[in-house]
């Protein structure tokens, strides 16, 4: 992972218990200079005060007011504000004023998942070429500090920036291109904030409520509830002993004595084991470690709690979602996703109080090396799958990106394909436009004989089915046949999965391997690591798919 998540602690605590007697209205960090506002939508503003305290919000003619509670607590909903107005003043006013300068009003979306949401666009393949011409002041950013919780937090460390060389090298890869792409097409300003780590589960973004709620889901809730019990001092405790890991950790950094026999051991080690002769013991820091519990990071809630809790309900147009290598670990987790993620994201609708806001899927990529044979094992094909089924909730899309990794590296480095198909879905699902915006999608399949006929949704094939590449090609790798279909597999009734040949016959495909005579099934792309080269003609990759349930 590119940075180290961070636990808030020590003073970071106080900000999940921003109640009680205040000397002045206070407002979450994610209201700020250079905010966006989303247009045509109620505007959720909340804070603190004194209790009874009187607080006032305006941003041009759109006024609201509240009283702060006996927890110091309060709440407005600004009327909705129309598209295209100048930028303006949000001003918050109770015993003191606050005055927010620069916020624009346009869309707002959420950027979230784990590694490959978080990895930085200064890592991405085109980095030397985007960032010095990534200059957009409609463009703005939010980083949320990621920081997991035991209990949901109440406000959050992270600041709006306008678009810049500076600002975005540090960003989310794929958010800027889905932003940067939007904005070209919409002439509108974008908002984006980026909530998201590397190494954690679809179940640490969902709420313990949500997972409760389900009964076959409900040991994620088991799971939290054992990891929490470490901390019976709940989020004091749980900051405090990883500080003091963390502290442990950076004394050992700065030990010579302890870091020049590790050098010493590493080197020794590696010997031993290429001679095949035991390896020595590793040497011990002599200071001694505090007692650690794990981070958890695939733990039930503990993102939620601390990354994402303090967002809502922040006005948004809607989200994307880069998730799942944290739950392909076996195909029963990989088959678990698809309850998984619809419960997680009923579960941001409902506590947004905004109904059912667009919701955008990269489907995940690829690990391992290039699949050999058409019958090895498939977690993340399984989870792949799951992602898909996700579609059948309301207001879904999805971007596939399994064509743009043949090396297997979990951390590809072409990003900005990924985000340009979640714009293109955004543009559809969020935005209503009649285009292209998905690969060919399995819709059917017709036994011939000795062959298989399949087809596709009409809206997916768009000019045509072509044998076709990823936009962008790891020079590490050659590349896929331009002459021949491949990733296709057939099997008889034996379930007995052989490469097949695949033929485009106008939008269907004719599958077939002579020593498959009486073919029941087709798969495509399903594999850990798959060779696959169908595409529409717009360039965008064929889903992976299955006609079996094997």
């Amino acid at each position: 992972m590119k940075k180290p998540f961070l636990l808030l602690c020590a003073g970071m605590f106080g900000l999940a218990n921003l109640t009680g007697l205040h000397a002045e209205v206070k407002l979450p960090a994610i209201f700020g200079d250079h905010m966006v506002l989303q247009q045509e939508a109620k505007l959720p503003v909340w804070g603190w005060a004194d209790p009874g305290e009187k607080v006032v919000v305006t941003f041009g003619a759109a006024k609201a007011e509240a009283t702060a509670g006996a927890d110091g607590k309060w709440r407005i909903n600004l009327p909705a504000v129309p598209a295209g107005i100048p930028p303006g003043v949000l001003v918050v006013a109770g015993k003191n004023v606050i005055t927010i300068s620069d916020v624009l009003v346009g869309d707002v979306w959420l950027c979230t998942g784990q590694s490959n949401m978080e990895w930085q666009l200064r890592s991405a393949h085109n980095a030397k070429e985007e960032i010095p011409k990534a200059n957009d002041g409609q463009l703005r950013l939010f980083h949320v500090l990621t920081t997991l919780a035991i209990e949901p937090r109440a406000d959050l460390i992270g600041s709006w920036e306008i678009c810049s060389p500076k600002t975005v090298q540090n960003f989310t890869a794929i958010g800027y291109f889905f932003g940067k792409d939007l904005r070209a097409a919409l002439n509108r300003p974008i908002g984006l904030i980026e909530s998201s780590c590397g190494g954690t589960s679809v179940q640490a973004w969902t709420s313990l409520a949500a997972l409760e709620a389900v009964p076959s889901i409900r040991h994620h809730v088991e799971a939290f509830k054992q990891f929490a019990a470490n901390f019976p001092g709940g989020d004091a405790e749980f900051a405090a002993n990883q500080e003091a890991y963390r502290k442990w950790q950076r004394q050992v950094h700065d030990d010579p004595t302890y870091q020049a026999a590790l050098k010493d051991w590493t080197a020794t080690s590696t010997k031993a084991k290429a001679a095949g002769q035991p390896v020595p013991p590793q040497p011990v820091p002599s200071l001694p470690a505090p007692r650690k519990i794990s981070f958890g990071g695939r733990c039930a809630t503990i993102w939620f709690n601390g990354t994402l809790a303090p967002v809502i309900p922040y006005a948004i147009k809607g989200a994307i979602w880069f998730q799942g290598e944290g739950n392909a670990g076996s195909a029963a987790d990989s088959l678990e996703y698809r309850i998984l993620l619809p419960t997680l994201i009923a579960d941001w609708r409902t506590r947004w109080g905004q109904g059912d806001f667009p919701f955008l899927i990269g489907q995940i990529s690829n690990t391992g090396t290039l699949a050999k044979t058409a019958d090895e094992a498939a977690n993340w094909a399984l989870l792949r799958e799951s992602q898909s089924k996700t579609l059948s909730v309301a207001n879904t899309g999805m971007a596939v990106s399994v064509d743009l990794d043949p090396a297997g590296d979990v951390h590809f480095t072409d990003k900005v394909d990924v985000g340009s198909r979640l714009a293109l879905a955004a543009r559809h699902v969020a935005y209503g436009e009649k285009l292209v915006y998905s690969g060919p999608v399995y819709v059917s399949m017709k036994v011939e004989g000795g062959s298989v006929r399949v087809a596709f949704k009409e809206d997916s094939v768009g000019g045509g089915l072509i044998i076709g590449s990823s936009p962008w090609s790891d020079p590490k790798m050659p590349p896929f046949s331009k002459t021949e279909l491949q990733g296709f597999a057939i099997a008889g009734g034996d379930k007995k999965w052989v490469w097949a040949e695949a033929k485009i016959d106008g939008n269907t495909i004719v599958v077939t391997n002579p020593t498959v005579t009486r073919p029941v099934a087709v798969r495509y792309a399903w594999a850990d690591n798959p060779p696959c080269n169908l595409y529409n003609k717009e360039g965008l990759p064929a889903s992976p798919f299955r006609t079996d349930q094997w």
